[in-house]
């Protein structure tokens, strides 16, 4: 492989600006140093905590990313960036969360879906930039990875658009819902709630059964959700049926029609914790995409 300073010099300007660096022989990071290797050092295990490692190499994947300049250029990485073809970084560690899509159906998912912001192409889609950290997971949906915390991604240019703040959109896209419900019937704590009515929703340009009917039927599509996913449901239900009233003077009951989508979650076993987050996002996602 012929050596080029191309990938170090993009490496410093990105430093430069705050965005921890660290090479790629490919699309993945150059493996561990021997005194690494399999995490003999203490590492970091399963890249979920740090661990005791001290090593000046770039070991450990994106717990390597730098903005040091001195460390870019040390003894012990000179050799690996006479191999480097090209740089990744460290999106958490400069604040960011990148939406990764990995083909067209997801690039038009996002479209339909996510606030604008910049985008930056890549061989089959684009990443979607947003400012704001937040935990990473892989496939949330088909053709789409978040990468933010504890993850690198590989720097393709800086992209076009105006960067947008995260939306509480993407962060419901890894909600912890896949919970295994427990056996038998599951007991909820919540307490009994007036139920949406008119008392509720004296702004609602909606009748009172065309509001009834979208709600029974968003709740049964969470309640449909036994084994897993009824948190993500509850999120696309709460901002779909939100997103109907966009238009109403108000007041229109969200808060009872969301107190009844969290029932309906922490029927199949959600957490009420994450049933309110997933309800909530949902419901402010609607109005975040109606502005």
């Amino acid at each position: 492989m012929i050596a080029t300073p191309e990938p170090l010099h993009v490496a410093l300007a990105l430093a430069a600006a705050g965005v921890p660096v660290l090479p790629l022989r490919g699309k993945v990071p150059f493996g561990n140093c021997r005194t690494c290797k399999g995490n003999a050092c203490g590492g970091r295990p399963n890249m979920k905590a740090a661990g005791p490692c001290r090593c000046p190499a770039p070991c450990h994947a994106w717990a390597a990313a730098t903005t040091a300049p001195h460390v870019l250029t040390s003894p012990v990485w000179a050799p690996v960036w006479r191999e480097a073809v090209a740089v990744a970084y460290h999106p958490g560690g400069a604040g960011l969360t990148v939406v990764d899509l990995d083909n067209a159906a997801a690039v038009t998912w996002a479209r339909e879906t996510l606030p604008a912001t910049r985008t930056v192409p890549t061989t089959r889609g684009e990443h979607w930039l947003y400012r704001g950290a937040m935990p990473s997971a892989n496939a949330v949906r088909p053709g789409v990875d978040i990468k933010s915390l504890m993850q690198y991604a590989r720097w393709l240019g800086p992209g076009t658009g105006r960067m947008a703040p995260l939306p509480s959109a993407v962060r419901a896209l890894v909600v912890k819902e896949d919970t295994t419900p427990a056996p038998g019937k599951v007991a909820s704590s919540l307490p009994t709630r007036a139920p949406w009515g008119r008392s509720v929703a004296t702004g609602c340009r909606h009748t009172e059964r065309y509001v009834r009917t979208g709600l029974e039927r968003g709740l049964a599509l969470v309640r449909a959700r036994t084994e897993s996913g009824a948190g993500s449901q509850a999120f696309g239900v709460a901002r779909f049926l939100a997103a109907q009233h966009t238009e109403c003077p108000g007041p229109c009951g969200l808060a009872a029609i969301g107190e009844e989508i969290v029932t309906a979650a922490v029927s199949v076993g959600v957490p009420e914790t994450y049933a309110r987050r997933a309800v909530a996002n949902g419901l402010e996602a609607a109005v975040e995409r109606a502005a």
